[in-house]
């Protein structure tokens, strides 16, 4: 230990290591606080090392003490949140971001991004406009709805909804709705913090017409519908329907709010997928309002879409909580040209990747992985095994639960490392590779590959696989 000891007053001191002409050479191109910072976390890393008498002795020649510097700071300088490469096979990763962007939300950002813009002022006019009139009229044209609005995410369009309509008072919601989904979002706790009592109706499993007719009373403010997005609840259930429930509630002069979740504007079950309600489908039934989300079946960025009649959405306008829930410019360009493009149902399913993914025939996922095998190979030469395996992908996103997606994925078992070393390595890789692990092999699904990250994967693939 005594020599070890001895070995710190070799350790550069920082100054010293600062003039070093690695590290003066790097000021030009990252700030000087970094690199100091990245100094100090190297000498005191070393510092440790030499003390550890378990632990190999370090190597305290300048030069590669600046080097170890150098790569500090690359690491420090990497933004945190960064781009990754998505081949789990889950589309709506929500982990990894959700729905990827289409060409034209990505263009409409930029427009944007880079300037002034109309966001509150009516160019007509030539007074100040609200944001909403951007996207409000497309909305409708899209879901038949009578006016539309539209805040940051889902949540907070079911929490607006909720204070605007019922805030002080109750409203009803079958026990077999009372969801939760990812990010502990409940039911009962969205209620609760938009001031609103919960009444439960019903059982887990069946609710009928008369368990919503007999609970009404003078403090029942609103109906509260829910559709189970995330979860079914199979076997002897039974619900009552969106025209049952509103011709009630009108009764009683009061509305009926439905939150989708993860709202359809076209029907996907010609794609083999299970059948879900579209938003204009469930605003037929006479509901008074439907909230979904932008950024999961729809394919577009975060958002929570509010659409229904126009005195209910009028309420939900002058409610304060609307301004803290309010989307931002980039979220609504993006929003609006990704809306634009479901005006032609054919372009929507060419152009949003969601829908593209969602749409991709088995066969055409044989094809994509007999193409991307030998490149594969080639890139890792024998260090894994590779095979073409028939797997299913998943919607994910809480977004159809019941869904399995056919296809073909290829599945690697490294002959030289274990497939938890793989997956690690992958992970801290640039960009990051996400895969998902069955029968200890890692397997990699076209169907969330993007074409153009196709080299990244077998540069990120040659990597991992060449490290010591």
């Amino acid at each position: 230990m005594s020599d070890r000891r001895a070995l710190l007053r070799t350790l550069p001191a920082i100054d010293r290591l600062l003039g070093s002409p690695l590290l003066v050479k790097l000021e030009q191109t990252q700030p000087h606080i970094l690199i100091r910072e990245a100094a100090q976390t190297i000498v005191d890393d070393l510092r440790r090392q030499i003390l550890d008498e378990q632990a190999t002795l370090p190597d305290l020649d300048l030069e590669a003490v600046a080097r170890l510097v150098t790569k500090q700071v690359a690491e420090m300088a990497r933004p945190s949140l960064r781009r990754v490469i998505n081949v789990t096979g889950t589309l709506l990763h929500t982990n990894l971001g959700r729905a990827p962007l289409c060409s034209d939300a990505l263009q409409a950002i930029n427009a944007i991004a880079r300037g002034y813009s109309n966001l509150e002022y009516d160019l007509e006019k030539g007074q100040r406009g609200k944001r909403f009139t951007h996207i409000e009229e497309l909305i409708c044209r899209l879901t038949g709805g009578e006016a539309a609005t539209v805040v940051n995410n889902n949540a907070g369009a079911v929490m607006l909804a909720l204070a605007a309509l019922a805030g002080g008072r109750s409203a009803l919601v079958s026990r077999g709705e009372l969801i939760e989904i990812g990010g502990s979002f409940r039911i009962p706790d969205i209620m609760a913090a938009s001031g609103v009592d919960l009444v439960e109706v019903g059982t887990t499993n069946k609710t009928h017409f008369k368990d919503y007719a007999e609970a009404i009373n003078s403090e029942i403010a609103l109906i509260l519908k829910v559709h189970t997005s995330n979860y079914r609840i199979l076997g002897f259930t039974e619900a009552v329907s969106g025209e049952e429930l509103a011709s009630l509630a009108h009764r009683h002069s009061m509305p009926v709010l439905e939150d989708l979740g993860s709202g359809l504007l076209i029907d996907l079950t010609p794609y083999g997928l299970p059948r879900e309600p579209t938003v204009r489908e469930v605003l037929k039934t006479g509901i008074d309002l439907v909230t979904f989300s932008g950024d999961k079946l729809l394919g577009g960025p975060q958002a929570g879409i509010i659409v229904g009649k126009r005195d209910v959405i009028d309420k939900l306008r002058k409610h304060p909580m609307a301004r803290a829930l309010r989307i931002d410019k980039l979220t609504l360009a993006a929003l609006e040209a990704t809306l634009r493009l479901y005006l032609d149902p054919q372009q929507a399913l060419a152009q949003i990747p969601t829908l593209k993914m969602l749409a991709l025939p088995a066969s055409e996922l044989q094809r994509r992985c007999d193409a991307l095998l030998p490149k594969l190979t080639v890139s890792i030469g024998d260090a894994v095994d590779c095979t073409i395996i028939a797997a299913t992908a998943t919607v994910g996103g809480g977004a159809l639960p019941l869904a399995e997606l056919p296809g073909w994925v290829i599945a690697l078992a490294p002959k030289t490392m274990s497939v938890n070393t793989l997956v690690t390595r992958l992970r801290h890789s640039q960009p990051p590779v996400i895969g998902r692990v069955q029968d200890n092999q890692f397997l990699i699904d076209p169907r969330t590959l993007n074409n153009d990250d196709e080299a990244l994967l077998l540069q990120a693939m040659r990597q991992v696989l060449n490290q010591d």
